[in-house]
């Protein structure tokens, strides 16, 4: 039984049911079978606008079908090798994202693409946020992804346009009111996203 994170050997490739077995506190994903390890406690920005965000998502979709949830929430994503074959290799723990077809809910988590998910940026998951769960989100179907960078105050959003992220019109920052592309009639104006000093 794994009780710690120091018994797992990070060069080595594991499973969904190999995660399920972890005894150990520490929040870690599972990214086409590589582990990851997650950031200590976030900052107070990343929690400021983690709740900024929760808040307004989960106030737009309140009397709707698309359910808002914030990590730590499993969401199991579709990866394939070059034989089609499904991979059960991939768990991640997005900030915040929204999720549509009711049907990949259950007591675990979500089992498949969200609709939407938001990554807020720390010095420590940046790289990770900007590269590998990118080329994931894109190639696992996420129709919508955003990420933030709490101290410059920015967001950035991508569209999956015929399988591939495209950037949505420009950077976003502070003082701009940003409509999804997904949701068109859902306005976020980002004053209140960044309110805080």
């Amino acid at each position: 039984m794994i009780t710690d994170i120091n018994q797992l050997d990070l060069n080595k490739k594991y499973t969904y049911s190999d995660y399920l077995t972890w005894q150990f506190d520490q929040m870690v994903e599972l990214i086409r079978g590589r582990v990851f390890k997650m950031s200590p406690a976030p900052s107070l920005f990343h929690q400021e606008v983690s709740g900024n965000i929760y808040f307004l998502l989960k106030g737009y979709f309140l009397n709707d079908l698309c359910k808002v949830f914030h990590a730590p929430f499993d969401v199991r994503l579709p990866v394939f090798d070059e034989n089609d074959e499904l991979l059960k290799d991939t768990v991640v723990q997005p900030d915040i994202c929204v999720v549509c077809d009711v049907s990949k809910l259950d007591q675990r988590g979500c089992n498949g693409a969200p609709d939407l998910v938001v990554e807020i940026l720390s010095p420590s998951t940046s790289q990770k946020d900007l590269t590998e769960k990118y080329d994931l989100y894109e190639q696992c179907g996420v129709q919508e992804y955003w990420i933030i960078h709490p101290t410059e105050k920015t967001l950035l959003i991508f569209q999956l346009i015929d399988n591939k992220y495209k950037l949505y019109k420009r950077p976003f920052a502070k003082g701009d009111i940003v409509q999804s592309p997904l949701f068109s009639e859902m306005e976020i104006n980002l004053t209140t996203i960044f309110d805080y000093e």
